[in-house]
């Protein structure tokens, strides 16, 4: 009889946050553009919320940064998520993978790494991809005016991200 190989787990498994490679950490990304939305916080209770108002630099059409090796410079106050972002991400939205695996839950179902389909964060409604609009001539003013529902986040705010 011959012996079967067992197959080795995968590396968001067995590795914690912290011991991922740069290719491993950057490959948890899904695509969905959610954290490309902008917020807008409550001043009394921290809470953040999402705005169906994409980042200038999100392709709202592909959920995709048009410019993302270099998007500092477009936008000097795009969050990199970083290993010292470890234990602050509840300012995330809960499907975001390094949120996810932070708080010990996995990868869902609908993540490329799993599903092996970059195209099922779209598939499963996680994507922002025609739902977000161009931020280009909306004012941080009117912000209140675009707020969505269809994104859960923690009660942290973008303050307490290292």
């Amino acid at each position: 009889m011959p012996a079967t190989r067992k197959k080795a787990a995968p590396f968001w498994e067995t590795k914690t946050l912290a011991q991922m490679t740069r290719r491993e950490w950057e490959s948890l990304c899904d695509g969905c553009g959610r954290c490309c939305l902008h917020k807008v916080e409550d001043t009394d209770t921290g809470e953040i919320f999402y705005t169906s108002v994409a980042c200038k630099l999100l392709n709202v059409k592909t959920a995709r940064c048009r410019h993302y090796a270099r998007r500092l410079e477009h936008v000097p106050d795009c969050i990199v998520l970083k290993k010292q972002h470890i234990g602050h991400l509840k300012w995330l939205p809960e499907s975001c993978a390094y949120r996810r695996l932070d708080e010990g839950r996995g990868l869902a179902d609908w993540h490329p790494l799993v599903s092996g389909d970059p195209d099922s964060v779209y598939a499963a409604g996680i994507s922002v991809a025609g739902r977000a609009k161009p931020g280009a001539g909306v004012s941080e003013d009117e912000y209140d005016e675009h707020l969505i529902d269809w994104i859960p986040v923690g009660q942290r705010t973008c303050d307490e991200v290292p």
